[in-house]
């Protein structure tokens, strides 16, 4: 059942602490989505705006801003929002743009805890959360349960690469569960990976609930990609018109890299590094990936490639501290088939 904050409004919207969209009247709804408190007693809202067709049809939820500070997928998120306004449909697509409120305020990945015996951090480790655990898993609990997980029969989460690195269109997908396969892939990526899935990670904990589910990075952390932007919006109304939500042409599936096996190059020690290499492009064996350079400017290390792949990933921010991320390869060779 959907639960109203008797006589509480925000900017004129309603306030709620639950969301039942199966007893919605059709028509578009904005709410304010009470969560939890803060150390100031100050309750944390996150916006929800629910899309409901007149006829059945597909539930969707689409989230983002689950790390603080992948701002694209946020983008992507409110762009599909404003792209529904006025449009028929059936069934309902749910929008929650800002998970990590806290993370995003703070311009990071992490989120943020008040409590000092609570480290910062990945809050896409903690799903589905813990009524009684710690701040974050609290904060996790009454999302989940009491806004996404009876809301879905599918779900699609959006990130971008953590900041200081950069990813093309990417999704990560259980190749055990049909729908999430079929979703990668009308998102129309430039690379999809056969993810089993990580304990707490909001995607895994869609699958298991019996949610098919994807997660879609979309370019770099912290600065705007328009194009990428424009591609998940894309992606994502293939598949709703292909899911029956909305009508349309179902805009046809481009080939993609599919594979289950990355391989991640990390600095061997802190210095300054500059890629050698593009998004996306094929390498060989022993080819120069990056370079490193000390604080003096005299070249320290260099980055080969452990074996045969295409750059997934690298840094765009320079200066890399040991352990970091450098470059990322995946490998067509493991490609799944279809």
């Amino acid at each position: 059942m959907t639960k109203f904050i008797d006589g509480n409004k925000i900017d004129g919207l309603p306030v709620i602490c639950a969301l039942d969209v199966k007893e919605l009247d059709a028509g578009e709804h904005k709410f304010w989505f009470r969560a939890a408190t803060d150390a100031l007693a100050q309750w944390q809202h996150l916006p929800v705006w629910v899309f409901k067709g007149k006829e059945a049809g597909k539930h969707i939820v689409v989230t983002a801003g689950v790390h603080g500070d992948e701002y694209n997928g946020v983008l992507a998120a409110q762009a599909i929002a404003r792209g529904l306004r006025g449009k028929a449909l059936n069934g309902s697509i749910t929008i929650v743009p800002t998970i990590n409120l806290s993370g995003m305020l703070h311009h990071s990945r992490d989120f943020f805890s008040s409590d000092p015996d609570v480290s910062c951090g990945n809050l896409n480790r903690h799903f589905p959360g813990n009524a009684n655990g710690n701040e974050p898993q609290r904060y996790l609990h009454s999302i989940w349960h009491n806004l996404l997980k009876s809301n879905a029969e599918l779900a699609i989460d959006l990130h971008t690469q953590t900041s200081g690195t950069v990813y093309p269109l990417y999704v990560f997908a259980d190749f055990r569960v049909a729908d999430a396969v079929n979703m990668a892939r009308l998102m129309n990526p430039d690379a999809i990976l056969d993810d089993p899935g990580e304990a707490g990670v909001l995607e895994t904990v869609w699958n298991q609930n019996g949610i098919p589910s994807i997660t879609v990075e979309a370019g770099v952390g912290r600065y705007t990609d328009s194009e990428m932007v424009a591609r998940t919006v894309a992606g994502a109304f293939n598949i709703f018109t292909h899911y029956g939500l909305i009508e349309g042409e179902v805009e046809a599936v481009r080939p993609a890299i599919e594979s289950s096996q990355v391989t991640s190059l990390r600095a061997e020690q802190g210095g300054f590094v500059l890629p050698q290499v593009s998004l996306m492009q094929t390498v060989e064996k022993d080819q120069l990936l990056a370079v490193q350079y000390d604080s003096f400017g005299v070249e320290e290390h260099q980055y080969l490639a452990p074996c045969d792949g295409v750059v997934l990933s690298h840094n765009v921010e320079s200066i890399r501290a040991a352990g970091s991320l450098v470059v990322r390869l995946i490998h067509p060779e493991n490609s799944i088939k279809h």
